[in-house]
Parts: structure tokens; sequence; C-alpha cells
């Protein structure tokens, strides 16, 4: 499935990917090289049998696993390395990376020597030609306390690039109401608002996390499927989602929306998205974890049925809907703008 750069046409077109959690892209090789630090040794098989799920609890069960290895300030430089270099592979140019701020926590690690050690891998990958930029994610199973210090947390560390706050985990742990002072408080400090909605959860759990929480995107949402008026709504509001079609099948939250024990890839709902005029943005999620990358999930789209210019239409949007500063922004789309030309794109 996987693509090099010269076979398909966006291939060569600079990207942008804004749901990407660092962690969850923590190959089989850097898991055993990061295990081995701390004394613990087991095969990359072993890992690979770990990211094999039946369902979204599987899932969250390996992700815990996995980062339980990640101790020090050095396991975090190295994951952002290794992700950096696979992002420049596929011609990423800028990416919103989600770290999860609210496991560092959780395991009483200090995240501002996490954070820096993050920091600093990343300057090493924009003299690439690769820009990352972080959402601090709070794990929304920890509850609205531990939230609200992730919140606390990313206020203070704006300056290195944090641009959003985040919400993952188990969408079914606690309402969305229970975090509206989080949200309230990030927005008012400066940051922007995304949101993990409908990816387990129904229709109604995107609704939340517009109207409850303000969320400027929605991550996966797919539930939107089973409700054209929210999809309407989604349109009418111009909020984007964040599609990520090798995760939801093998996380098992497509077959959950579509009421099915399992489900393809064939049956995702972003070809009717775009049909009905929803923005959306194609992610890999956790690609490590879910064993794609990128220009796997762009290959994906044309086998949906999107065009070349579709596909190169979707790229774009990355760009639009990013939160990156206006300025910066323009420029990222100028440079999108003549080479999709140059391919024929637009």
């Amino acid at each position: 499935m996987n693509s090099t750069p010269q076979e398909t046409p966006i291939a060569a077109l600079p990207k942008a990917e804004l749901h990407l959690h660092l962690e969850g892209s923590i190959s089989p090789a850097t898991a055993v090289a990061i295990a081995a630090r701390h004394g613990v040794s087991f095969s990359a098989e072993e890992v690979i049998s770990r990211y094999s799920y039946r369902d979204f609890a599987g899932f969250l069960e390996a992700f815990k696993w996995v980062t339980s290895y990640l101790r020090e300030p050095a396991d975090y430089e190295l994951i952002t390395e290794e992700l950096a270099k696979e992002l420049v592979r596929q011609n990423v140019v800028y990416a919103e990376v989600t770290v999860s701020a609210g496991i560092m926590l959780r395991r009483q690690q200090e995240i501002e020597a996490n954070f820096a050690a993050i920091c600093e891998a990343a300057q090493r990958a924009r003299a690439r030609g690769l820009h990352l930029q972080w959402i601090f994610d709070a794990t929304r199973q920890f509850g609205a306390a531990a939230a609200m210090e992730v919140s606390r947390r990313a206020v203070q560390l704006q300056a290195g690039g944090i641009v959003a706050l985040g919400m993952g985990g188990d969408e079914l742990s606690f309402p969305a109401s229970d975090f509206r002072g989080v949200y309230d408080m990030a927005r008012g400090q400066g940051l922007r608002t995304v949101a993990h909605a409908g990816e387990v959860g129904g229709p109604d759990s995107i609704r939340d996390a517009i109207e409850i929480l303000g969320a400027e995107r929605i991550g996966h949402g797919i539930a939107a499927m089973r409700d054209r008026r929210l999809m309407d709504l989604l349109a009418e509001r111009r909020i984007p989602l964040e599609n990520c079609p090798t995760s939801n099948v093998c996380t098992g939250a497509l077959a959950r929306q579509l009421g099915k024990a399992e489900a393809t890839v064939n049956e995702h709902p972003l070809a009717e998205f775009t049909r009905r005029g929803v923005r959306v943005v194609l992610s890999t999620d956790d690609p490590a974890m879910f064993h794609t990358r990128l220009l796997a999930e762009y290959e994906i789209a044309t086998r949906l049925g999107l065009s070349p210019r579709d596909v190169a239409r979707l790229a774009r949007t990355s760009f639009e809907v990013s939160f990156l500063p206006p300025e910066e922004k323009r420029s990222f789309l100028q440079a999108f703008d003549a080479q999709a030309a140059a391919l024929g794109l637009m």
C-alpha cells in the first residue's frame, strides 16, 4: 500500500498533516530501541503483534503499552526525529502533531523537559524543510481536572509552537460538558481548539464538540455519515473533519458506525463527505500503529472515487484549515498552487 515519491502526482505535491499523534508514530524498530534503553527486551515481531486490534479498546491498550517506554526526554527526542524523517520522505512540509501531554502528566514526567527535547528535534527538521507545530492532548478518560492541567501547561509552553488544545482517548468516558471550562480557558489564552468526536461516539458527540467545546476542527467525525442534517451543518459552518480511513478500519470505529461486525476501507464516508460539501483533510492518526503513511491515505481517496484534482483539493484544504498565521499560510498555499499547476492538478 505504501508509495514512493515517484509513483503518484500527489507524492510530488507539498503536503500538510493535521491529525497525527507523535506517540502513535513509534515504529516497531524504534519501540525495541527505546525499551532496550530501559532494560526491557522484546522483538519487532512482538510490537507488530501488539499493533493489531479487534476494537478501539484494544488500540487504547496498545497505545498505553508502547508509551510506557517513553520515560525520559531523549526518548521523545528520538521519536520526533524518526517521525520528521518519515514526513520529509513523503514531501510533508507542515504538520500539527498531537503530543499526549495528559499521559506525560499522568506518569508524573517533567513535561517541560520532554517538550524541550521534542522542540530540539523539530528545529533540526526545520533545516530539512519541515515545519512542525504542536497540539497538546488531554486524555478524555482522565477527567476534567487533568485536562485543565494539560490546558495550563499548553498555555505556558505556547512559545514552543503549541497552537491548539485537543482531546482524544475514550470518547465515551465523560460528557463534553465536563470539559467546557477547559476549552474556554485554552481559547481565552490564545490557543485554537480541536476534539476527537464521532470516532466511536455518535453524531451527538460531534454536535457537543462543536456547540459545547467550540472545537474548530473535528478529529475523525465519521459518525456524521449517519446524520444528513449534521453533515449540512458541518458544510454550512465550514468545520473540517480530520479523516483517517485506515485508522477507522483498524480500530473497528468504521464498523461500529455502520452497525457491522467488520468493515472495509471501501465503505469509508470520505467521498460522501466531499460530495455534500463537508471540508475534509486526510491524515494518518497513528501511522506506525496502523501500518500506514500519508501517501497511502491519499491512495485510498482515489480508490473511493475521487479524481486526481479532487485529491489535490483535499491536500490544499489541509493548508487552508491549518492553524498557521495568515502570512505563513499564504506562503505555503502559493507554493502548493505552483506545484499543483505544474502537475496539471489545478
